[in-house]
């Protein structure tokens, strides 16, 4: 009895040391998430140079790192729960087998007893009094008997609890390794991210600041033609496919290379393009490489013809995009107004009949664009970095 209370012991006492270096570890992982959060926070809110996107970025990676790791303490400990559980219903399971058959027998002869003995108790006791303490006796086995079933019944009760605890415990896993799942994906395309700006400055503080300068001048030139503050030339009436323009080959003013900035506006207010075009056959490419699966989400939804001709390559979507989240355009805009878009030419098309402007904007450069005011529904589409 002894070795068995300290088996019992040592036990206990060895899974509340484990738990408490858990909560140790667990504590140290939130503590450096919040330590990096804080220099990201203070990052962002300081002047924009390539060092500081850099150790941005860099701290991001922790930070996700460090989720990962969080994740993964998270699912070690509901592996060992469950693994507990699973031992805790098997022998809960087996007790209750063994033990509700052993007292339905009981109880059927105590039954049976109960019938029959109190007349041959009568007749096999010395006296009365030897009589009514063996029938009290017998009283108090069937009593107890009834008090072990009721006990029995919690019993089983509490093996119900944990197998919903357990139920519970393989859910919530299935969730965490769904998150683990998308937080590797993560920690890749911030890697990725990373290298690519690398790539794209040459690690020079001048290129990055190219980079800034040409994404904040097509962004104030984006709002001014939006605000009508572009020079524009009506041309005439064009019918739905019609020719209008073509996309600049290589780089151009405020692109540093071929693609087309398509927007769709009514009554003034920017739309949705994916929400007006047609399904398409087409290339996701707005996340950390063409077809990653971690770009922007992209769900076709009306009738209109596209401008481009197919197959066509997205390189950012529209909205809080991909790009915004995970890359510099996000200390430029917060909001992408129209998509990105390369077809397997350079010709553009209206996408529905309307009336032609030619456009130019004068800021940093002079940027081209044509507008297309649709004969239905007040919409009018822009189409920047083009030729007439």
């Amino acid at each position: 009895m002894k070795k068995t209370l300290f088996i019992v012991f040592f036990i206990s006492c060895f899974f509340f040391l484990s738990r408490s270096l858990f909560a140790d570890e667990y504590q140290d992982l939130v503590d450096k998430i919040n330590k990096y959060q804080q220099e990201i926070t203070s990052l962002q809110n300081q002047e924009k140079t390539l060092s500081q996107q850099i150790s941005l970025m860099d701290n991001q990676i922790k930070v996700t790192g460090l989720k990962i790791n969080e994740t993964q303490y998270q699912i070690e400990r509901l592996e060992e729960e469950i693994a507990g559980l699973s031992a805790k219903i098997l022998n809960l399971e087996d007790s209750l087998n063994f033990i509700s058959k052993i007292l339905l027998q009981r109880l059927a002869e105590t039954y049976k007893s109960g019938r029959k003995e109190p007349l041959m108790l009568l007749f096999s006791s010395k006296n009365f009094s030897e009589f009514l303490l063996r029938y009290r006796y017998l009283q108090k086995v069937q009593f107890h008997d009834c008090e072990l079933l009721i006990s029995m019944e919690k019993t089983k009760t509490n093996y119900d609890d944990q197998k919903n605890l357990k139920a519970k415990a393989q859910a919530d896993m299935e969730k965490l390794e769904k998150q683990l799942t998308a937080q590797k994906a993560d920690l890749n395309s911030q890697i990725v991210v990373r290298k690519k700006l690398l790539d794209e400055t040459k690690g020079q503080e001048a290129n990055y600041q190219k980079l800034l300068a040409d994404a904040r001048a097509e962004l104030e030139a984006i709002l001014g033609i939006l605000e009508g503050k572009g020079s524009e030339k009506e041309v005439g009436k064009v019918s739905q496919g019609q020719r209008i323009a073509s996309v600049i080959s290589g780089s151009s003013c405020n692109s540093s290379g071929s693609h087309l900035h398509f927007m769709i506006t009514q009554d003034g207010q920017t739309k949705n393009p994916f929400s007006y075009l047609r399904g398409v056959d087409y290339e996701n490419c707005t996340g950390s490489s063409c077809g990653s699966g971690d770009g922007d989400a992209i769900s076709f939804g009306g009738d209109w013809d596209w401008p481009l001709s197919p197959k066509i390559r997205i390189n950012q979507g529209y909205g809080y995009t991909w790009a915004i989240r995970n890359t510099w355009v996000g200390r430029i805009y917060s909001f992408h107004n129209g998509i990105d878009i390369v077809g397997s030419s350079l010709e553009i098309r209206s996408p529905k009949s309307g009336t032609l402007y030619l456009g130019s904007y004068v800021g940093n450069c002079v940027l081209r664009y044509v507008r297309v005011h649709h004969d239905e529904g007040n919409f009018d589409t822009y189409y920047l970095h083009v030729n007439y």
